[in-house]
């Protein structure tokens, strides 16, 4: 098992996987990451849909003109929803569950990458969200904040560069 520094020094975006299927177990460790992770006053008002049927993927991947392609290739996908009347804090639980997954994930040797939805559109004007939200028969309320796509990689990526690190934008006060 890597410690947490060695994990957040590897955790890279990856966008080409094999065909092989994630094992149940490690798809139950990932949503058990989700699902742990901290909400605004507990309220734990996000939902979790995974997607591993490839027509659905493929056509998750023409939500948005950019960015999103490669989701038609991957072997499994999990949409990260908020309930925007439920808890007004949905975009930052969301993230810190994706996040957790993205983390679960990579400490399983899966790679795994943030497909942003929220706030994007085709160039007709389409939402992604509404075309995420029509395709998986999602509630309106249920806003949409990315798409994690996780799979046995196969583009390696070297960890992060320590050396490359900002420090000059932490800021200290005394």
């Amino acid at each position: 098992m890597k410690e947490f520094k060695s994990l957040v020094a590897s955790r890279r975006s990856h966008r080409k996987f094999t065909t092989e299927r994630i094992s149940e177990e490690d798809l139950h460790l990932i949503l058990r990451a989700a699902l742990m992770s901290p909400t605004s006053k507990n309220q734990r008002s996000w939902q979790f849909v995974v997607v591993t049927e490839a027509a659905v993927l493929k056509e998750m991947s023409m939500a948005k003109d950019a960015g999103s392609a490669f989701l038609a290739d991957t072997p499994m996908a999990i949409v990260v929803t908020g309930d925007v009347e439920q808890n007004s804090c949905w975009v930052e639980d969301g993230a810190i569950a994706a996040i957790s997954m993205q983390y679960q994930a990579e400490e399983l040797g899966l790679g795994s990458c943030w497909i942003q939805i929220r706030g994007r559109y085709k160039k007709d004007g389409t939402s992604a969200t509404s075309v995420i939200q029509k395709l998986l028969c999602l509630d309106e309320k249920q806003e949409v904040l990315c798409v994690l796509a996780i799979g046995h990689w196969v583009d390696e990526r070297k960890s992060q560069d320590e050396e490359k690190l900002k420090w000059e934008q932490v800021h200290y006060i005394k």
